[in-house]
Parts: structure tokens; C-alpha cells; sequence
């Protein structure tokens, strides 16, 4: 029954042993995972899974191979799920309904708008459009429509138009270990190597000891420094929220770089660089690192590569608290040009079609700020960026 569970995680590259599916069958005769596919999903990853690192692969291919199941068999003794009736209340409106709700205007009135409301509501309240709520037109809540707003409590992004975000969402790190497709990028990326021999000669230069045997009339074995790339290369990407739609091309980036640079390290960041960023997206919130620690860590000559499609709020750029996590007590735009001013050769490399960059305003005041060294996430794009890096 759960065969092509099995081959499909052997094909996604998770180390899964017939002794483990065996395993995990002999629970499932038990009735250890009971009739639920969540407790099935749980007993199936504590069997089959022994490396964290393969959490995420195994998340997609469980997805993949079991989707649309979670309402099998749970019909007829199952409660229906508390936020499948809240989000019965989501209001889907017609355009021109959209085109009727007004945004609040700016947003030094949205959040006083939001204190005033705080203070004043007693109670929950579902759809409308004024309370903090689900559903509805409200620029303050959950699961509604309205062009510009706080979105509270929301489990994933509908509209994309929340100018901040009160949740504390977790993010997974980017798996170094992705096949590619194919060879192009790492192809690409090794434009950028420079070679140089330094170091302790321990290598066996050939022709040396060749040249030295015979002009000596006695073996004389000669050897080198070995050569090595002399490029480092300092990488920064974006996670979370609209980047969720780019990650297979990020993985992609990120394995190949792996691969092609010794002298490399890399870093997270959730839409701009502020203050902190960090190494690791499940301690994200515990384990950042300082953005001057950066700055100051790592010498002027790396080489510094942004990775996102720089889709968010204007005022997440522009403005002191406008970060959608927590409150920055200095603008990205501050940030993101004491980054450039330490690290002269950088560039922005983003997943999102070329033709679209016009369409999102954050975008083009990124794009300013990089002065106009940001490349699509392509071949093209990434040929192009090298060179830029190499001036």
C-alpha cells in the first residue's frame, strides 16, 4: 500500500532503508497511527527520517504522495476543524466590490487607526469593515480584503497587500544538498573563480619534477602550493512570505554555489536587511546575528550576492518600524546602504520574470538602492551579475 511512498523518498534523495519501511509498516499494522493521516504523517517521519536536514524533503514528497487525503476517512467520527469554520467566513469579492473599499491613507494613519480600535473593541467580531476581525473588508484582521492593512493571526499571505505582519512564523533553510536539473548554473557560476597558488607547497608538481630529474641526472621531486580559488563570496537570501514560490530556483543557487566556492558563507533575511540576520530559520528568533557583526567579520573583498524578488511594503524600506516581524529602529534603506558601502562589489539576483519588476514598487526602490545592479534569477541574469562582480 505505501510502496510508492517508499520510491518516491528514495527518488527525492532521502537515505530511506527497506529495514525502516519495514518498520514503519509493522507500526502501522499495530494501530499506532490510528485512522488520522496527521498522526500517520508523524509515525511515517519518526521512521523513516534520521537527519533533520531531510525534513523538508520529506514535508514535499508526504505532500506530494498523500495530498488530498486529510478528508479520508476522518468524515464520519472526526469534529470538524475549528479553523475550517472560521475560514468560512473569508469573504471573496468581486472586483468591483474590491474597487469600493478604500484604503486608510498612509501609514502613519493605519497605525493610529489600529490603537484607536484596540482600544475600543471588547469583543470578536467576524466579517465587516471597520473591527478587528476575519473576514470582511476591515484593513485589521484575518482572512479578508483590504487594500492596505495589519494582517493579525493569518496562517499564510492571500493578497499580498498587508503592509505589516503580526505573526512569528518559522521558515526552513534552503537544502544545500539539491540535485540539479542541470549543470548551467554551476557553469555560470564559475566565471567568477579566480585561481591562485598560495599556501604550503604539498602538491606534486609534475613537470618540475621531471624537469629537475633530468637536468640533475637523479629523481628530485618537486611541489607546489596547491591552487585554489581565491574568490569569497558573501551570500544573503531572502526567506518566507512570496519567496515560498522561488524555492526550488534558490536551492538550486544555493547548492551550486556550495559547490563552486570554498571560500564561501551565507545568511538569512526575511524581505531587507535590518539590524540582525541569521543562520539558521528554526532558532531565527533566538540566534540572530548582529548586521554590524557582519560588516565588521568579514574584510571589504567578498564578494556579495542578494538573493530575493524584493516584493514587500514600500514602508518596509522607507520607513523606522515599518519591518512586518518587529520594529526597526532604522530603515532597511539605512541598512541596506551601510551594506554597499563596506562591500563594493554586490549584486541583486531576483527569481521574479524580468517583465514584471515594473509592477511592484518595492521592487524599483530595492533596484534604486542597488543602482541597478539587480539581475533575474537566470543564466542570463546570473552571467550578467558575475560580470558585474569581476569590474
Amino acid at each position: 500500500m505505501f510502496l510508492n511512498f517508499f520510491y518516491e523518498l528514495k527518488n527525492a534523495g532521502l537515505p530511506v532503508s527497506v529495514k525502516e519501511y519495514l518498520t514503519l509498516l509493522s507500526a502501522v499494522d499495530a494501530g499506532i497511527a490510528g485512522k488520522k493521516i496527521e498522526h500517520f504523517y508523524y509515525l511515517s517521519r519518526a521512521s523513516l527520517v534520521k537527519d533533520e536536514r531531510h525534513l523538508d524533503k520529506f514535508d514535499r514528497v508526504f505532500g506530494q504522495v498523500f495530498k488530498g487525503l486529510e478528508s479520508v476517512g476522518e468524515g464520519i467520527e472526526a469534529e470538524i476543524p475549528e479553523d475550517w469554520l472560521r475560514k468560512l467566513t473569508e469573504r471573496f469579492l468581486t472586483d468591483e466590490e474590491k474597487a469600493q473599499v478604500e484604503a486608510l491613507g498612509g501609514w502613519d494613519k493605519i497605525m493610529e487607526e489600529l490603537k484607536k480600535r484596540l482600544e475600543e473593541q471588547k469583543e470578536r467580531h467576524e466579517g465587516g469593515s471597520k473591527w478587528i476581525g476575519t473576514g470582511g473588508t476591515s484593513p485589521f484582521g484575518a482572512y479578508g480584503y483590504n487594500p492596505e492593512g495589519v494582517r493579525i493571526g493569518q496562517h499564510g499571505n492571500r493578497n499580498f497587500r498587508a503592509v505589516k505582519v503580526w505573526d512569528k512564523r518559522d521558515f526552513k533553510d534552503l537544502d544545500g544538498e539539491v540535485e540539479l536539473g542541470t549543470r548551467t548554473i554551476k557553469l555560470a557560476l564559475r566565471k567568477l573563480r579566480r585561481f591562485a597558488r598560495a599556501g604550503a607547497a604539498e602538491e606534486l608538481d609534475l613537470d618540475g619534477t621531471i624537469k629537475g630529474t633530468a637536468h640533475k641526472g637523479y629523481l628530485d621531486i618537486a611541489f607546489r602550493p596547491e591552487r585554489r580559488n581565491t574568490v569569497k563570496v558573501l551570500l544573503f537570501f531572502d526567506v518566507g512570505g512570496s519567496m515560498d514560490y522561488h524555492i526550488k530556483e534558490t536551492e538550486e543557487l544555493f547548492s551550486a554555489a556550495r559547490s563552486e566556492f570554498k571560500h564561501m558563507d551565507y545568511f538569512y533575511f526575511h524581505n531587507c536587511i535590518y539590524e540582525g540576520v541569521w543562520k539558521n530559520n528554526a532558532r531565527r528568533h533566538a540566534e540572530r546575528v548582529p548586521t554590524w557583526d557582519v560588516i565588521h567579520t568579514y574584510p571589504s573583498d567578498y564578494k556579495v550576492i542578494f538573493v530575493g524578488d524584493a516584493a514587500m511594503s514600500p514602508y518596509e524600506i522607507a520607513l523606522a518600524g515599518g519591518s512586518v516581524e518587529h520594529w526597526n529602529e532604522e530603515t532597511g534603506q539605512v541598512w541596506m546602504q551601510r551594506m554597499l558601502d563596506t562591500f563594493k562589489h554586490a549584486v541583486w539576483l531576483n527569481p521574479t520574470p524580468e517583465r514584471y519588476w515594473s509592477e511592484t514598487p518595492s521592487l524599483q526602490m530595492m533596484r534604486q538602492i542597488m543602482e541597478g545592479r539587480m539581475y533575474p534569477l537566470t543564466l542570463d541574469g546570473i552571467e550578467a551579475a558575475i560580470a558585474e562582480l569581476l569590474r
